[in-house]
């Protein structure tokens, strides 16, 4: 075909996007022009598109994206778990990312999605993994993530089973830096992994079974067993060692509650030590139960059963001798007659006295009760000092008791020194 323009025959074919143009090679006159188009369907069929359109035909993933990606299979890998589980958590992150709700997030809650689809991938193919271990692989706030999780939760309406608080128990203890040789780390120090962790699961049984476990968070109790299992395999050398000092050397971060929970630990032992017969003559206390925690742990069920069985006794006892003494304070009133009948102030009676010393009786019996039993009692506040944030305003018109009037009754030195300023004035 010759160029209309020039006349010339050398027309050569020119690839333009997905068509072929024809243009002559000595003027550039572009003979016939293709359509541009952004699919193969639309190609055959030479339907006219937008430029703009026929741009977006492959999208290909921004470079966020490829970086999270990756972030999820790195993840993944420092953590081992299993393909199917690497591939069900890079899915998710896929499936998250382009979500309407978390297209325009900061970076750092990019982060968090990578974080949050990994422990979801574990969780659903049942592999235990805790939030803090994720927050400290990936170095973000632990508030932070769980925001953002719950939030991934409630937007994609994710069903996540609960796991074992056992199984929980060997994931966190995986990591700690105790169980592995290291010129850092004194030789007392160092232990056997399968030791610490089977009994760290006994002190788990134990605190669930003595309601300390519910409603709390899973890391402190976890964090506080694995302390005192420790502690108990070589107490010798290891008891001077606070739970501080031992969190920096396993490598992991001290939750806050932590301490409070090793505390009710504790106390659990030292009320179940002094069950047994041969630590009787023993002096029991936070500071030395921890070296017989093994006997502990051997007959814990029948140390249960009797401190159980010790409190209900006591109860019992305390609620006859309550009746009793109600019965002779009733009798011994009874015969007293109506001496108060000019209206003074009436006198506590005996069964009052009776029942608040067998209450207080009743607060030392060592009972295990759940966590929002054993909340501290708030101070009731005085009476007179409610009365005085909620009294009326003054009239003038108050009545005065005879105890205000003889606040302002003076002696006859007062009225002599009163009346002599006044002569002066």
């Amino acid at each position: 075909m010759p160029c209309p323009e020039c006349g010339s025959s050398e027309v050569v074919e020119d690839s333009h996007y997905s068509q072929s143009h024809l243009v002559c090679t000595e003027c550039g006159f572009l003979l016939t022009e293709g359509l541009l188009t952004t699919t193969r369907s639309e190609e055959t069929f030479s339907q006219a598109v937008r430029y703009s359109e026929s741009t977006a035909e492959v999208k290909k993933p921004c470079r966020n994206q490829i970086q999270g990606q990756k972030r999820v299979h790195d993840l993944c890998r420092i953590l081992r778990v299993r393909p199917v589980v690497e591939d069900t958590a890079s899915e998710l992150y896929l499936k998250v990312y382009e979500h309407q709700s978390f297209l325009h997030v900061t970076l750092e809650k990019k982060e968090a999605l990578v974080g949050c689809c990994v422990h979801i991938s574990c969780r659903q193919h049942n592999w235990p993994l805790t939030l803090s271990t994720i927050c400290s692989l990936l170095h973000v706030e632990p508030t932070l993530f769980s925001t953002v999780y719950q939030h991934l939760l409630k937007e994609l309406r994710l069903d996540i089973p609960t796991l074992s608080l056992l199984d929980l128990v060997k994931t966190h203890c995986d990591g700690f830096n105790l169980f592995q040789n290291s010129a850092s780390i004194p030789s007392q120090f160092l232990e056997n992994k399968e030791k610490v962790v089977e009994r760290a699961m006994q002190l788990v049984e134990l605190a669930s079974e003595t309601w300390l476990v519910t409603g709390r968070h899973p890391v402190p109790i976890i964090t506080a067993a694995a302390y005192l299992a420790w502690q108990s395999l070589l107490p010798g050398h290891r008891l001077k060692c606070s739970l501080g000092r031992f969190c920096k050397l396993v490598g992991v971060r001290q939750p806050p509650p932590a301490s409070q929970r090793v505390k009710e630990m504790l106390d659990i032992l030292v009320r179940l030590a002094s069950q047994l017969a041969w630590l009787v003559p023993q002096q029991l206390d936070a500071k030395t139960v921890v070296k017989y925690t093994d006997d502990i742990l051997r007959h814990r069920t029948l140390l249960l059963k009797q401190t159980l069985s010790l409190a209900w006794a006591e109860n019992t006892n305390a609620q006859t001798d309550l009746s009793k003494q109600t019965e002779m304070g009733a009798g011994a009133e009874g015969g007293s007659g109506d001496g108060d009948g000019d209206g003074g102030e009436s006198v506590p009676s005996l069964a009052d006295h009776v029942g608040d010393e067998v209450s207080r009786q009743k607060r030392k019996t060592p009972v295990f009760l759940p966590p929002c039993l054993n909340q501290r009692k708030r101070k009731k506040a005085c009476p007179e000092a409610e009365a005085s944030l909620h009294t009326e305003p003054t009239t003038g018109e108050e009545e005065i008791s005879d105890s205000e009037i003889e606040q302002y009754l003076r002696t006859p030195e007062e009225v002599a020194a009163f009346k002599a300023a006044r002569a002066i004035l």
